[in-house]
Order: C-alpha cells, then structure tokens, then sequence
C-alpha cells in the first residue's frame, strides 16, 4: 500500500471515528462473504455500523483522538472490525450480543465472529462489564432518585410538625366553638 493510499485511509478513519466515543472490536474470521452481509444488514437494522480496519492505520488514527488502546495490545492481532452506532456502549454491546446469540443465527457466528474487547469513552473495558454499563439516562435517574430520597424525608419532616400543630390548633378552637354554643 502506497504512502498517499495509507494516507487516504487513515483521513477517511479520522473523520469516521470523530467524535465516537463508544466502540466494540471483533474479530471476524473464516466468515463466508454471504454470511458476513447477512451479519452486517442485521446489525444496521439496530443501528450499529461496521468497518473493517488495518491494525497498523487504526492504531496511529486511535492514538491521536486519544483513545486508550495500547499499542502491544492483544486487541491488535488478527482482523479488526470496529462497530459502532448507538449512544451508549451498553446498547451497542446488547445489540452485538443479541445477535450473536440469536438463536436462528448463533451457528453461523459461532466460532467465527470474537468480540475483543469494548471501548467506553476512550477506555478499554471487557465487554461483559460493557453490557452491564449503565447509560447516561439511567445514572441521571439514580442520581435523582438519591435527591429526591432524602428531599422527601425532610420535606415529610418539615411538614409533620407543622400538621400536627395547625390540627391541634384546630381541636382547641373547636371545644371554645362548642363552650361558647353550650353557654349561649
């Protein structure tokens, strides 16, 4: 491959892969070329785009947007397809997993498609802890849920004392209601 075509490819890389955040490496091999379109058309279905890459190129263009996949890396040995597409690493990771374990097409992959490792927000994970990830939404969620656990209990602290006074409040204006219906 020429200086200009390794060039060319490591342009189209960067710009792919600007602002991309979330992958999934894999390793596809001894895939038969109608079975790897069938793959590929199932997971654009779920949004989730692939693109085969040279270790070498991928490598160079990973370093500048500064993700943190080392260069001795396991993850660089063998063919690389790189998938992306949905928000959140978690989604990208259970769209990947369902597909490879879909029943009607777990025979085809098995074996021949390998999930190296996944990537949340520039950071190697295994994948495992990838699909367990939380997304972005459902942290916001707990972290409300933690406010509003709290804020609840000292809301029902502020409002019980008062409650209870303004219902004694009451009762005694009440019995002067009743005495003074009692004595007229």
């Amino acid at each position: 491959m020429s200086k200009y075509i390794k060039q060319l490819e490591m342009n189209d890389l960067r710009m792919t892969f600007k602002g991309v955040r979330d992958l999934v490496l894999l390793s596809a091999e001894k895939l038969s070329a109608g079975d790897e379109c069938a793959f590929r058309a199932n997971l654009r279905k779920k949004n989730v785009r692939l693109k085969q890459v040279k270790n070498s190129l991928a490598r160079k263009v990973f370093k500048e947007l500064e993700f943190q996949i080392p260069d001795d890396s396991p993850v660089w040995k063998k063919s690389t397809i790189i998938a992306w597409g949905p928000e959140t690493v978690k989604e990208l990771s259970q769209a990947l997993d369902s597909e490879l374990k879909n029943p009607k097409t777990a025979t085809l992959y098995k074996d021949k498609v390998t999930i190296k490792t996944a990537v949340a927000d520039g950071q190697t994970c295994k994948f495992e802890d990838a699909l367990k990830m939380p997304t972005r939404l459902e942290v916001i969620g707990e972290i409300v849920g933690m406010i509003l656990g709290p804020a609840s209990a000292l809301a029902s602290c502020l409002t019980g004392p008062a409650s209870q006074l303004a219902s004694q409040i009451e009762k005694i204006s009440e019995k002067k209601e009743e005495s003074t219906a009692a004595a007229g």
